[in-house]
């Protein structure tokens, strides 16, 4: 009777040893596998979470970097639109004021100027006012004048450029297209 009873006792043992085995797998697959791979999921979505972080912090820094560089860019904008470019009620004496002065002081005689409004409608900041110049004198002087024209404070920019030979006395012609911009 001692034998059955212990094999009663080990059958139990048994019984209860597998079904803590099976009751284990049970587990793992019922609850633990679903809840592994939402967690492997989740670990994912926090990574790419974290890399999108860290790539806004790229453009964030950079995007500092050009706000940092604003100021002195808008102060050199302001400084353009108020000290190198005339308003259009200046635009022809200014033109004028500077074409003579640049012209006596390169040696050199203005023929003719003449002022064309450029009036077609664009969305830029700033107007050009069409300069067409005719100069006369010797060719050290129109260089001179081309030169100083070009660099001048205020915002021209030369865009025609032909010599011509005038008369007998061997003085050459200077015709010169430039496009001073001025604020509307």
């Amino acid at each position: 009777m001692k034998k059955s009873r212990r094999q009663i006792i080990n059958r139990i043992f048994e019984i209860i040893g597998i079904a803590l085995v099976l009751l284990d797998l049970v587990v793992f697959f019922a609850l633990y596998q679903p809840l592994r791979s939402k967690l492997d999921a989740v670990e994912r979505e926090q990574e790419t979470l974290r890399q999108s972080v860290r790539n806004q912090q790229v453009r964030v820094d950079i995007l500092k970097k050009y706000e940092a560089a604003f100021p002195p860019t808008g102060k050199g904008l302001q400084d353009l639109t108020t000290n190198r470019t005339p308003s259009r009620r200046e635009a022809y004496s200014t033109a004028a004021h500077l074409v003579h002065k640049i012209a006596d002081a390169a040696g050199v005689k203005v023929a003719s100027i003449g002022y064309r409004l450029d009036r077609t409608v664009h969305n830029d900041p700033l107007e050009r006012l069409e300069l067409n110049i005719t100069l006369e004198g010797p060719y050290t002087g129109l260089v001179k004048f081309s030169h100083a024209l070009e660099t001048a404070n205020d915002f021209i920019l030369v865009r025609e450029f032909t010599f011509t030979p005038e008369g007998d006395n061997q003085a050459l012609g200077l015709r010169l297209g430039a496009d001073l911009y001025l604020t509307p």
